[in-house]
């Protein structure tokens, strides 16, 4: 094989799994901002997926009843 062969070969595996790669993350935004709007204005984003590094001890999730 030639060297022009073999660099083409690699960049365009290279462009494939940049595509793979960009089109996953693309699906998970999609799946997760449709999640987020099915469930309506009462539930927001935040609270749908919360920050793992800020959550509070007493954060609680759902309806909360007064006490």
């Amino acid at each position: 094989m030639k060297k022009r062969d073999s660099f083409m070969l690699g960049v365009a595996s290279f462009a494939l799994i940049a595509f793979v790669v960009y089109a996953s993350k693309q699906m998970n935004t999609t799946r997760k901002l449709r999640k987020a709007s099915d469930e309506g204005y009462e539930t927001a984003h935040d609270i749908l997926y919360p920050s793992k590094t800020i959550a509070a001890k007493k954060l609680r999730f759902g309806p909360i009843l007064p006490e």
